[in-house]
């Protein structure tokens, strides 16, 4: 007689709090990158437009894994791929440690973005499987602050630690805690009851097939587009916050990544408020949200490319509105891409939209770094962040459009 598995109202809450601790210890190591940006780029001689490499390193590792890792979690579920996805990102970061030229260093970020971009489509099955609909906006923002809190504890801890010991050394000790956390994580997750007991024994065709369908997918694709605007916003204002801050307004490296803290921190709340206003007030509906985050980012960028001289309390309401929108907006991106599709396709879904999300990492921090590296300031890169918002915005008008032909209600 088959053995029959049970679930109890507090698994899914028991087991997003494993997600949680898988995803808030890889971006405390993969988004170090930011806050420990200026002094890698002062070990290392790096321009701005190199510092900006940086994090675009990783997110080019993102966009290569991201639609493998989520075919891999629609076959195999999301517990093994926890703590393969926490090897990856550990090994290449802690081998980093050890190197002193530009391109071997962005080669092993690449590599710890493998691991990095994994985590995402691996956590989010977890969560499109776990919980139904109406908790899902909440449960997502709840996992999706694991991002920014891994983020903020980076630069709360990391950074201070790292102007006294030096980042190699802080770095390598972060990734024997990364590893640490990935095997925790696999020995007390489960995939559901349901999943363990139907896996899906989907081919490469297969595979394929449901790949370039998503690619046809024209609300997908509207939604992916719009995300590679917010994610470019996210890591150029992870990146480049503190330096704006230390170099251009002449405030201390301590609290200039302190700004980057409040941001990360109101970036960790807006992932479980916008969450819980699109569950409880918008009834689930996504976009709206979204269009309501790209208006408050363009006001929060439009305001710091204006500001050339201004204290730390001044920054202070900028930076958190900044984060609060910009940094917050991953859980309602995830949700969005995870459920234009069944729910058995979730995986491959997000895996896509991660990747094309993932182009604006890779390109728009450099580019922001370039421009202020031409322009011997700040204002141009923030402007430019600016001018993307009413791009972003225009597609998610579109989509909205296509949602009320269809009749969908997200």
């Amino acid at each position: 007689m088959a053995k029959q598995n049970f679930v109890t109202l507090a698994d899914p809450w028991r087991m997003l709090l494993f997600l949680l601790l898988a995803q808030l210890m890889v971006a405390f190591v993969g988004r170090s990158i930011g806050p420990l940006g200026v002094l890698i780029g002062e070990d290392l001689t790096l321009s701005k437009s190199q510092i900006g490499m940086l994090p675009a390193a990783l997110f080019l590792g993102q966009a290569i894994v991201s639609v493998p890792a989520g075919f891999l979690t629609d076959w195999v579920g999301s517990r093994k791929l926890l703590v393969l996805a926490s090897i990856c990102m550990g090994l290449g970061f802690l081998l980093m440690t050890f190197l002193h030229q530009f391109w071997l260093v962005l080669l092993l970020i690449i590599i710890g973005g493998l691991g990095y971009g994994s985590m995402h489509p691996i956590t989010n099955r977890g969560i499109i499987y776990w919980f139904p609909l109406k908790q899902r906006g909440t449960a997502m923002g709840i996992k999706q602050t694991g991002i920014t809190a891994g983020s903020a504890l980076a630069s709360l801890i990391l950074l201070p630690l790292s102007v006294a010991f030096g980042w190699r050394f802080v770095l390598l000790c972060a990734c024997m805690l990364l590893l640490a956390g990935g095997f925790i994580s696999y020995h007390f997750y489960r995939d559901p009851p349901e999943l363990t007991q139907s896996n899906s024994s989907t081919g490469i065709v297969q595979f394929y097939k449901s790949m370039f369908k998503m690619f046809k997918n024209k609300a997908l694709m509207l939604v992916s587009f719009s995300a590679l605007g917010l994610n470019g916003t996210q890591m150029c204002l992870n990146t480049y916050i503190v330096l704006f801050a230390y170099e251009q307004l002449k405030i201390s490296i301590f609290l200039s990544g302190i700004l980057l803290v409040i941001s990360e921190v109101c970036g960790s709340l807006g992932r479980v408020a916008w969450g819980m206003i699109s569950d409880r007030l918008f009834n689930g509906k996504r976009v709206i949200i979204l269009m309501i985050i790209t208006i408050i980012t363009a006001l929060a960028s439009g305001t710091a490319a204006l500001i050339t001289s201004a204290p730390f309390w001044v920054m202070v309401p900028i930076v958190a509105l900044f984060g609060f929108a910009a940094s917050g907006f991953n859980g309602i991106w995830m949700n969005l891409a995870s459920e234009l599709v069944p729910r058995e396709q979730a995986g491959i879904s997000s895996g896509i939209s991660i990747t094309l999300g993932s182009a604006g990492a890779i390109i728009i921090p450099p580019l922001f770094g370039l421009i202020v590296d031409q322009t011997g300031n700040f204002s141009s890169g923030w402007f430019l962040i600016t001018g993307m918002m009413f791009v972003v915005f225009a597609l998610l008008a579109s989509l909205s459009i296509l949602n009320k032909k269809r009749n969908y209600v997200i």
